[in-house]
């Protein structure tokens, strides 16, 4: 049962494998009456775009999670532009993650986000609307696993938005 992290943008096979789940991913988000997630196909012929950009941006980080050697769901980390002295700076976000519905409650999603953690080494933030209890319980777990209970969490704008610092793992740095 083991979990694995890969970079997306090296295989045109895994782009084309997040294309395919990724309205699956949206009707997850839909679910959830905000305003902010698109009804399927509001989008139509612009999700082929949006997800270009994942592809194309160099601060963007697209990557697949495998479990057994089987696609198990996706993750977009984003190196946000520094914007303003007065906000912390930070390394990393977590700006998308999604795992397959069969696979989850496996701990795919917590083995998944420690190895993105250790990958990517620096400040921290991840962020979920406030009406998705079980996004802000899962990521309140994995973070507080995690580091600890070494992080911040702060709640505004219906949004919960977890800070925290990551490390290399001694054995990534082999």
């Amino acid at each position: 049962m083991a979990v694995s992290i890969r970079d997306a943008k090296r295989s045109p096979d895994d782009r084309k494998w997040i294309q395919s789940v990724y309205r699956e991913y949206l009707s997850d988000l839909a679910t959830l009456n905000t305003g902010i997630f698109p009804v399927l196909g509001e989008y139509g012929h612009r999700e082929p775009d949006l997800l270009a950009r994942w592809f194309a941006d160099d601060r963007s980080h697209p990557l697949v999670i495998v479990k057994d050697e089987q696609l198990a769901g996706f993750a977009l980390i984003v190196r946000p532009p520094v914007l303003s002295q007065s906000r912390p700076a930070i390394d990393y976000r977590l700006s998308e993650f999604f795992v397959q519905h069969k696979l989850r409650r496996l701990g795919v999603g917590r083995d998944a986000a420690t190895l993105i953690f250790n990958r990517f080494a620096g400040q921290w933030e991840v962020t979920e609307y406030v009406r998705n209890a079980g996004a802000v319980s899962f990521w309140r777990r994995v973070i507080s696993l995690y580091t600890g209970g070494a992080y911040t969490e702060r709640s505004a704008d219906g949004e919960v938005r977890q800070l925290f610092r990551s490390v290399t793992s001694p054995l990534l740095r082999a």
